[in-house]
């Protein structure tokens, strides 16, 4: 979850000093980081997996997934997300839920009760293994989501093991904000990894699933509040078992890319889309953000880049709440930008409410009304090497329009392969005049599958939020 809503978060005092310090640390590497993705300076470094290079993911929310809310729901509905283009399957915690201080009815999925446990409101352990495997059969890989900031207050290690959990005043607490202040996430309670044996038995749990299920990874909750040495001992005590895929839930510790992390959460660009969408940064801004992105990130870096999340749709806003008319607009940039694009279960019907985090709120899923939307982003990703990840696809070259503040257009090539993008990010009709080259040539519009050329100081006219995607 996010840092304001988050379901962990660390204890004041030596951790939060250990993590200034690895911020710190961080700057220091951000300072002599590549800004092109093909300088040797700095080089991503981690084993990724080969799959990984023209990954999409998807977030699935087992318990509003279906009317049952359990993983047969889901793999019911794996061929017709292998056909929309998704490559990675993302589940929310399986584990089982805590009951002592729960939240709501069905309680909070990041309370977690148990690790080695499957909630059984999803089913049984080989319901969820042969989910995996139907996934694998697919061509689609499977990651769950790993809370290792704190537990349930009921979890076993809670009276077998007090020690492995923070206390002040001999007392076990709840999560502390990133300003040492106790949160009222009250339903769970905050460990130490200051302890070696919580450690060892966080990475037995997280290699019991890679051994047993065959899953691919993990995205983890709020990674940069555990000491970065925990991950370096993560990452290659699961490698040893298969090569992993690893989502950290975070963004600003580059550190974390070099110990244990593939891919990171874009923050930054998703609160800036956010706030060009509502006319308080111009669309220039997302220059910016790129440089300063290649500067701190070493080269190869994955970033995953969403419209919706768990969080932000259930305590920010749907998409209709963030981006108003310019929702489509926003999730083409998204898709099509340097990094991995994430499509949060119910979008492609349209999601058009905050599901309920704490009770039983299924998605209306109709006639799945913007699947034609996302499967020509995902596939466009997934066959087109130009938007591959990391240092597989090509670099985003931004091109003027003469309104850039309003339209945002750029392409990236590799090898043979290019696509363009032209965005009208305002809600107002755009004029615009392309000026540079590298882009001129014969394309296809991918949505309206139209033949066009484009070359230098051509005039196009752009409706509201209009957006165009060319591909070679």
């Amino acid at each position: 979850m996010m840092m304001k809503k988050a379901c962990g978060v660390i204890f004041s005092g030596l951790i939060i000093l250990t993590v200034l310090s690895c911020n710190h640390t961080s700057q220091k590497s951000a300072d002599v980081a590549t800004t092109t993705p093909d300088s040797s300076v700095t080089q991503h470094s981690l084993p990724t997996p080969e799959w990984a290079q023209n990954a999409t993911i998807y977030e699935v929310n087992t318990r509003q997934f279906s009317d049952s809310g359990t993983f047969k729901a889901v793999e019911e509905q794996l061929t017709r997300l292998r056909e929309m283009g998704v490559t990675i399957l993302w589940f929310m915690p399986i584990h089982p839920i805590s009951q002592d201080r729960r939240k709501g009815t069905l309680g909070n999925p990041y309370a977690v009760q148990d690790y080695k446990a499957i909630n059984p409101e999803f089913g049984t352990l080989d319901d969820f293994k042969a989910l995996v495997r139907r996934a694998h059969d697919l061509g689609m890989h499977v990651i769950i989501d790993w809370v290792p900031n704190h537990t349930g207050w009921d979890h076993p290690w809670v009276k077998q093991h007090p020690e492995w959990y923070t206390q002040i005043k001999g007392k076990m607490v709840p999560p502390v904000d990133d300003k040492g202040q106790l949160t009222d996430r009250s339903d769970v309670v905050n460990l130490n990894y200051d302890n070696p044996a919580l450690r060892a038995a966080m990475i037995d749990a997280m290699q019991y699933w890679v051994r047993e299920c065959d899953i691919d990874g993990y995205r983890c909750e709020v990674a940069a509040y555990l000491p970065n040495d925990f991950w370096a001992e993560v990452r290659p005590a699961l490698d040893k078992i298969k090569t992993v895929f690893m989502l950290g839930e975070w963004e600003d510790n580059p550190e974390l890319f070099e110990t244990c992390f593939n891919m990171n959460y874009g923050w930054r660009m998703h609160q800036l889309m956010k706030q060009i969408a509502k006319g308080q940064r111009p669309a220039t801004a997302i220059d910016s953000l790129l440089t300063m992105n290649k500067k701190r990130f070493p080269a190869g870096y994955y970033q995953m880049h969403f419209t919706q999340t768990h969080d932000e749709n259930s305590w920010n806003g749907t998409m209709a709440e963030s981006f108003g008319n310019g929702g489509e607009a926003f999730t083409t940039l998204a898709f099509t930008f340097d990094g991995m694009p994430l499509v949060y279960n119910g979008m492609e019907a349209n999601l058009s409410k905050r599901l309920k985090f704490y009770e039983k709120d299924p998605i209306y899923w109709g006639n799945y009304g913007k699947s034609d939307f996302y499967k020509t982003l995902l596939t466009l990703k997934r066959r087109n090497r130009a938007l591959w990840n990391g240092l597989s696809g090509g670099v985003l070259v931004k091109i003027s329009t003469g309104i850039d503040d309003k339209v945002y257009a750029f392409y990236r090539q590799r090898d043979n392969d290019r696509v363009m993008a032209i965005i009208n990010l305002s809600p107002t009709p755009q004029t615009i005049r392309l000026t540079g080259d590298g882009f001129e040539g014969m394309y296809t519009e991918v949505f309206s599958r139209q033949p066009t050329e484009l070359r230098n100081a051509l005039t196009l006219a752009l409706k509201p939020w209009e957006y165009k995607v060319y591909t070679n």
